[in-house]
């Protein structure tokens, strides 16, 4: 089982909190872009969790995957 990462892009304002927090998981793709792994490793769980902590708009939800994400 992993761990499922969604970002409410609609709410996301690109404070970069999460950039900050987990690098390996979150990016920016120009200047006003935020991409990030959608279903990263259990072993950058902490940093995604205090990403989603740090998120100032709380846009970012995690959850554990039961299914894999179609590739």
């Amino acid at each position: 089982m992993s761990t499922r990462l969604v970002v409410d892009l609609n709410r996301c304002q690109n404070y970069g909190q999460c950039v900050y927090a987990a690098p390996s998981v979150f990016r920016f793709h120009s200047e006003e872009t935020l991409e990030y792994d959608y279903e990263p490793g259990d072993h950058v769980r902490d940093q995604v969790e205090r990403a989603a902590a740090a998120c100032p708009v709380q846009a970012i939800a995690l959850d554990r995957a039961t299914e894999e994400l179609p590739r």
